[in-house]
């Protein structure tokens, strides 16, 4: 024999029972049994609160995913720019037509690079990231421990990172370009 149970609720709770109970195979004890056995058993609810929790894990994994890969897209950027920015010398105005047309040019290679890689899925600074920590896997803790910036110049080498023999940046040597087309 159960215990038997006598407990008040509100007018809008019998209300709701009442017509809970009217459904085919169900009573108000089978109703309220089950009611008190979820909320007195958290670990016991089937009603799908730990899917929603594993759900929202996940998510929670995705979301800091995100955020570190804008974080390596900002520092990313935000190096290219000061490279950029000091390696690249002003050019002299009657040169400056050419440029921009050249600049156009690349440009559009660019985007449509860009398009080719998103469409295909495919994600360059993830594939170079393995390749490059594959083949000199101290080369990011390297910088890290001699206390300079990831990327930085170690002693020595100043000159050979910036310019080559000629004075001129990497990029008009044709070991520059052989290493951005490499990546």
């Amino acid at each position: 024999m159960k215990p038997k149970l006598s407990a008040y609720v509100t007018e809008s709770v019998a209300q709701r029972l009442e017509l809970a109970a009217r459904r085919p195979g169900t009573n108000k004890s089978a109703i309220v049994d089950a009611a008190l056995d979820r909320f007195l058993n958290p670990e016991r609810d089937t009603s799908g609160d730990a899917a929603l929790i594993r759900r929202l894990d996940r998510m929670s994994g995705q979301l800091e995913r995100v955020d570190r890969d804008l974080g390596v897209l900002a520092e990313t950027i935000a190096l290219f720019i000061r490279y950029y920015l000091t390696i690249t010398p002003p050019l002299p105005s009657q040169d400056q037509d050419a440029a921009r047309a050249l600049g156009r040019e690349r440009f559009e290679m660019f985007v449509a690079q860009v398009g080719k890689r998103v469409a295909s899925g495919g994600r360059l600074v993830a594939d170079v990231m393995d390749r490059v920590s594959a083949a000199k896997p101290d080369l990011f803790m390297r910088n890290l421990e001699e206390g300079a910036p990831l990327g930085a110049a170690r002693p020595g080498e100043i000159g050979s990172r910036a310019q080559n023999a000629t004075g001129k940046p990497p990029e008009h040597s044709p070991a520059g370009r052989e290493e951005v087309g490499n990546v």
